[in-house]
C-alpha cells in the first residue's frame, strides 16, 4: 500500500504522544504518589501501542505481513494479560459469603 506521508506522520505522532503520556504518568506517580498506579493501565497502553505499530507497518510497507502479524499478536497477548489481571483482581476483591 502506497500511503500518503501525512498518514505515516499522524500515526508516528500518536505513537510518540502515547509513549510520552506513559512516561509522564509513571513519573508523576513515582514522584507524588498520586494518580493511577502504572499497573492499572500499562498493559492496556502497550496493547494500544502494538496496534498502532501494526498500523504503521501496514501503512508504511515496512516489514510486511510477518511484522504486522507479530504486532497484532503482541497486542492480543497484552490485552489478554490485562483482562486476566483485571479478572483476578475483581475476583479477589469480591466479598465471600
Amino acid at each position: 500500500m502506497d500511503s500518503s506521508p501525512i498518514f505515516l506522520f499522524l500515526v508516528d505522532a500518536v505513537i510518540a504522544l502515547t509513549a510520552a503520556e506513559a512516561i509522564v504518568l509513571v513519573a508523576l506517580h513515582r514522584l507524588t504518589g498520586r494518580g493511577p498506579r502504572p499497573g492499572a493501565y500499562l498493559l492496556n497502553l502497550v496493547s494500544g501501542l502494538c496496534l498502532m505499530a501494526a498500523l504503521r507497518c501496514a501503512l508504511g510497507d515496512s516489514g510486511g505481513v510477518p511484522w504486522i502479524a507479530l504486532w497484532l499478536l503482541a497486542a492480543g497477548a497484552s490485552h489478554a494479560a490485562d483482562m486476566w489481571r483485571r479478572w483476578v483482581n475483581a475476583a479477589s476483591a469480591r466479598p465471600r459469603p
